[in-house]
């Protein structure tokens, strides 16, 4: 069961991941969109997105810093792990919070204004599921562990098991110990992984590499012609219309 579900389902995960991104690149990159509504409406979702992309943000830095960062380079640098583990904490709940609270705006904001609501898909609907379930279950193991309980260093079992993956030599015996709320975060967020591909997460993946090297886009004005109006400068205001002095 720990080989099945510690080293055959998260390289599972990890091939679909890659494979339908490079599906959906080949073969749907017209689709490959975050389909806006802001159209429809933006009062609640300049609030609701802010929040949202600045929490994933944080999420995703502290996941990489406490994942792929082994514990010995942090101490090595004079980190202490009381030290770092205040620190995590601490920005990981409020990180969690401005996540969960973003994305909680962004679902009323979806489910409550129809031309919005008439526009979400299936899939729409079923990646906020998931997306919502893996941001919840880590910020409660969060708090379990760390803000009520008696606190759990996860650089110790999670990351060792997490890098040997890496590293192709997987050790599933380094979950045995891990709190179950964690090991629902982790299941839940490697079924997101295998998700993101098929769904508009998938814009997370695009970078404006080409505008570097795209050539400059060169605006002309219309040619001049007898039968056109004469351009006047900018700050010219509007035509003068001849007086009866001018007339005569």
């Amino acid at each position: 069961m720990n080989t099945a579900l510690w080293v055959v389902y998260p390289y599972l995960t990890i091939a679909v991941l890659v494979g339908g991104v490079i599906w959906r690149y080949r073969y749907d990159k017209f689709g490959w969109t975050t389909r806006s509504s802001q159209l429809y409406e933006s009062a609640v979702l300049r609030w609701g997105s802010p929040l949202f992309h600045f929490g994933v943000l944080m999420v995703l830095i502290g996941h990489i810093g406490g994942l792929l960062i082994p514990k010995s380079w942090t101490e090595a640098v004079g980190i202490t792990e009381h030290a770092y583990h205040l620190a995590a904490v601490f920005i990981g709940t409020v990180a969690g919070l401005c996540t969960l609270i973003g994305l909680a705006i962004l679902i009323a904001r979806r489910r409550l204004t129809g031309p919005v609501f008439a526009a979400t898909t299936k899939n729409d609907k079923a990646m906020y599921v998931v997306l919502f379930a893996v941001i919840a279950l880590g910020l409660l193991a969060t708090v379990r562990a760390n803000v009520a309980g008696d606190g759990y260093d996860y650089r110790e079992t999670v990351s060792p098991w997490l890098r040997s993956l890496f590293y192709f030599s997987p050790d599933p015996e380094q979950m045995a110990g891990v709190p179950l709320g964690f090991k629902a975060h982790i299941v839940v967020a490697f079924a997101l992984f295998a998700f993101w591909p098929f769904t508009r997460l998938v814009h997370a993946f695009s970078a404006p590499v080409g505008y570097l090297t795209r050539p400059y886009v060169v605006y002309r004005s219309r040619d001049s012609r007898p039968t056109l109006r004469p351009s006047r400068p900018g700050w010219e205001g509007p035509p003068k219309l001849p007086t009866d002095a001018g007339r005569r």
